[in-house]
């Protein structure tokens, strides 16, 4: 009887399982924390249709009862060799030994660590806050400063962590525009006499539905958007937030003073990705991510031989791409597996 290992369990990981079981095969996924869902845990509502996150969360979740799926949560490999026979052998870190036909990585991202942005003030101003903290506090419903005040002033901060050479990193994370529209919506309607300020380098509305949310966000919802990148933030006295903005579409010098500035985080290659290239010797693109085999035609494969990649460990992605790379993964896994 044929069996995968699946390394991560994200969205993608669990798709994936989902996908191999419903076709007979036998599934053991490995998940180093002690529930599945990966950074989809720390989001409310996603873009563009303002779905609950919990709700899709339950769903992937509910897919994992299947006979044919074996869960290992709070378990890291310790190791992966592959045998003579061709098998995979994956030892956790409870001791126990797996053996599989095939092993999928989807180690998903991680998010960039805000404090690398100094000049950007997370962790030394109190009222600087990042995106996930911002969406944690959408579940509470509740936007307050840290002393308990409703700030009348907010700035969302665009690419941080993203198309930067400052932190080497230099790929776009595809998702911080659209997150900046979604959550300025969502600060819209929780604190209706708020100014809302988006600061950006280009707003990238790729995907189905974004543009739309883009205009509405201006048109119905009164949020500004300033073309222009912070290159500075200063604390005041009442522990306000002076920050410093070259407004490119003038071509003049901004200062403004806020109550609460947002950092949208962007994603970086996890340790986790970084760790199963260096066990498996899996290539690794100049980003960081692991490399796909051939990004048109075989962008699961990779260098590997029976070793395959799914959802963000390869690139980053949308959560409606991680669910169509980690079915369209296993796809390629059942192909692969017929030949051996």
């Amino acid at each position: 009887m044929a069996k995968v290992i699946i390394i991560g369990g994200g969205p993608a990981g669990c798709e994936a399982a989902h996908q191999l079981a419903s076709q007979g095969i036998d599934v053991e996924l490995v998940e180093k924390n002690n529930e599945t869902g990966g950074n989809l845990n720390n989001w409310y509502q996603l873009f563009p249709d303002r779905k609950f996150a919990k709700d899709l969360n339950d769903i992937l979740k509910q897919n994992l009862n299947h006979p044919k799926i074996q869960l290992h949560l709070g378990m890291e490999p310790r190791k992966i060799e592959k045998n003579k026979e061709g098998k995979f052998l994956v030892p956790l870190s409870d001791g126990s030994l797996l053996e599989g036909d095939s092993l999928l990585v989807s180690t998903g991202f991680k998010i960039f660590d805000a404090r690398r942005k100094e000049e950007y003030g997370y962790g030394i101003y109190e009222n600087v806050i990042t995106s996930v903290e911002l969406e944690n506090m959408f579940y509470n419903h509740s936007i307050k400063m840290a002393n308990g005040n409703t700030p009348k002033r907010i700035g969302i901060i665009h690419c941080v962590g993203s198309r930067d050479e400052k932190v080497c990193n230099y790929h776009c994370s595809k998702l911080c525009c659209i997150t900046g529209v979604k959550q300025a919506i969502e600060l819209r309607e929780l604190l209706p006499d708020t100014e809302i300020f988006c600061f950006y380098m280009d707003m990238r509305m790729f995907g189905p539905g974004y543009e739309e949310m883009y205009r509405e966000a201006q048109e119905k919802y009164n949020i500004k958007f300033v073309r222009g990148r912070l290159s500075e933030a200063a604390e005041n006295l009442n522990k306000q937030l002076q920050i410093k903005v070259e407004d490119t579409l003038v071509g003049k010098p901004l200062r403004m003073t806020l109550d609460m500035m947002v950092l949208l985080v962007g994603m970086e290659s996890s340790e986790g990705s970084r760790q199963m290239a260096d066990t498996l010797g899996l290539n690794l693109a100049p980003n960081g991510f692991i490399k796909s085999q051939d990004p048109h035609y075989r962008n699961n494969n990779t260098n590997v031989e029976g070793v395959f990649v799914a959802g963000c460990g390869s690139a980053p992605m949308n959560l409606t791409d991680t669910l169509a790379d980690a079915r369209s993964a296993a796809m390629n896994i059942i192909e692969y597996i017929k030949r051996i």
